[in-house]
Parts: structure tokens; C-alpha cells; sequence
């Protein structure tokens, strides 16, 4: 038996158990004067069924690689489909995630005093968990990250800036920066992306706008980007223009004046984009981010 660093009961890798790999880091020096740092990270396998987790004292990044699961904390109840994560804060109590079927999820602990700031510029919210979609750029980086904290196990030496460098890689691929799949975009397709961030994205760009930035015919760049970024341009684009409303809304903006400044300035074409997107409406959004 073995006790794992976040799941309540002991598991020995049986059906019945979750079948978790999983590390802890101790941040050097560098790491921990920056305030925030990756301390645990692991991924696991949920047979169906309810699986209780441990309150924690430290923010929770989880996201489900496959399958289907029922996420529940603090009252709050929501459904994670493949590529969702959400963001789990301190001391959240009554945590258990509910496998519809067999489900990988993936997850780290991410400690230090600036680790609210960290986890917010992400998406969180103070009070209570949040879901959202993850790029595949993101997913990439936390499997990286698990099997960093894994292997260092034997041996810390340069453990604390490795990790500091996929965990800040982590942040910069959700606000729009040109983190690729494996290493950096080529020149091509990071003009295309900072294209996008330059007016923090409010312009919208079409397929054959995208094209033509990078200098390639319309095919091959919607076949280079899915290749480099993970996902359709146009999507990424989109995800990019909710997770800056998001930001915005939770600055105070209305919900129409948020439409405006990421280019849709039809309230209702906003709205429901943002609902499709989030899983919630920009209404509602604001108002739980403010509670």
C-alpha cells in the first residue's frame, strides 16, 4: 500500500482503486523566492466510480486527458470532458470526482505565496473551483511537468528550474503566447498568433486572413497550425477571445462593453459563444467570479 499525495484512500493499483503515478519537489532556493512552485504533480487512472480527495492547504490544477467524470467541491457540482481542467483552491473541502467510465486526469500542486496571483492569471476564482478548457499546448506542458516531478525523485539536482520553466511555459501558452506543442512555433505560424495579441483580440481574423499573414496557402497553414498549436486557428482564436472576456468581466466591464473589446459586438452573439465556450453565461460568469 502506498498513500497517495492526493487522493484520500491508500490504493495499490487494483480495479478498484485509482491507479496514480505521482512526485513531490522540493523548490531550491531560486524557485522559492519567486513565489509559486510546483510541490507535487501526478497523473492517475479512475476506474468508474467516486473517488475522494484530500483537502489540500495549496491551489490544485487538474484536467481530464480522457473519459468522463462528475467534478464536486464545496457545493459546487460540474461535469469534465477530455481536454477540461479546473483550478482548485486552498482548503476546498468535500472533493470527489465521480468517473462515468475509466478516466485519466492529470494534475499538480502548485504552492507559494504568490500562488493565488499565478493561479488567477489562469482563470481561477478565490473562492471556489473553476472549469475551463485547456490548449493542448497546456495539456502537453502538465505531462511534461509529471513526468519532471516523477523522475526527480532520485535526484533534485536542476529539478526546481526545469520545473520553473514548463510551470511560467504553462501560463504563457493560456494567454495567448506562441508556446508550441513541443518547442516554439516557427516564424510563420507565431506571426499568425501575435497577430492575434496585438489588439488583445479584438480584431477577428478569417482563415484566409490567417493565410495570408503567414504567407502560405490557406490548406497548408490550417494543417501547420493544427500541427504546431494543436487545434484549428479559428478555435484557437476563439478560446483566446473568452479567456480575455473572462478577464475582462472579472475586471468590472459589462457584458456588452466585454463583446466590443474581443470584436463581437452583438450582445447576443457574444453571449452565447461565451456559454458554449465557458459553460456559462457571461452574466453569470461575472457574477460568481465577483462573489
Amino acid at each position: 500500500m502506498t498513500k497517495s499525495i492526493i487522493f484520500a484512500q491508500e490504493y495499490n493499483g487494483s480495479q478498484s482503486s485509482p491507479f496514480n503515478v505521482e512526485g513531490h519537489h522540493t523548490p531550491d532556493t531560486l524557485a522559492y523566492e519567486s513565489g509559486v512552485w510546483i510541490s507535487a504533480a501526478g497523473s492517475a487512472m479512475l476506474p468508474a466510480g467516486a473517488h475522494a480527495l484530500l483537502a489540500q492547504p495549496t491551489w490544485i490544477w487538474m484536467a481530464t486527458q480522457s473519459g468522463d467524470c462528475d467534478f464536486s467541491a464545496d457545493n459546487v457540482t460540474f461535469q469534465m470532458k477530455t481536454r477540461d481542467c479546473c483550478m482548485i483552491p486552498p482548503n476546498a473541502a468535500n472533493v470527489t470526482i465521480n468517473a462515468r467510465q475509466e478516466t485519466r486526469i492529470i494534475w499538480m500542486v502548485i504552492d507559494g505565496r504568490l500562488s493565488s496571483q499565478f493561479l488567477q492569471q489562469m482563470g481561477a476564482v478565490m473562492h471556489r473551483p473553476m472549469k475551463q478548457g485547456a490548449l493542448p499546448s497546456q495539456m502537453k506542458l502538465a505531462r511534461h511537468i509529471v513526468q519532471a516531478t516523477v523522475r526527480i525523485q532520485a535526484s533534485q539536482e536542476g529539478a526546481s528550474a526545469q520545473l520553473q520553466q514548463l510551470l511560467w511555459a504553462m501560463l504563457a501558452s493560456h494567454s495567448g503566447q506562441p508556446v508550441a506543442m513541443d518547442a516554439v512555433l516557427s516564424h510563420e505560424i507565431a506571426k499568425v498568433v501575435d497577430a492575434m495579441r496585438k489588439n488583445q483580440y479584438r480584431d477577428s481574423f478569417s482563415l484566409g486572413d490567417m493565410a495570408n499573414i503567414s504567407r502560405m496557402p490557406v490548406e497548408t497553414f490550417r494543417k501547420r497550425f493544427v500541427s504546431e498549436v494543436g487545434m484549428p486557428p479559428q478555435s484557437y482564436q476563439l478560446f483566446c477571445k473568452m479567456e480575455r472576456a473572462k478577464t475582462l468581466l472579472k475586471e468590472g466591464n459589462s457584458v456588452k462593453q466585454t463583446g466590443v473589446e474581443v470584436g463581437m459586438n452583438d450582445p447576443y452573439h457574444f453571449s452565447k459563444t461565451f456559454k458554449n465556450i465557458v459553460g456559462m453565461s457571461p452574466s453569470m460568469y461575472c457574477k460568481t467570479a465577483q462573489e
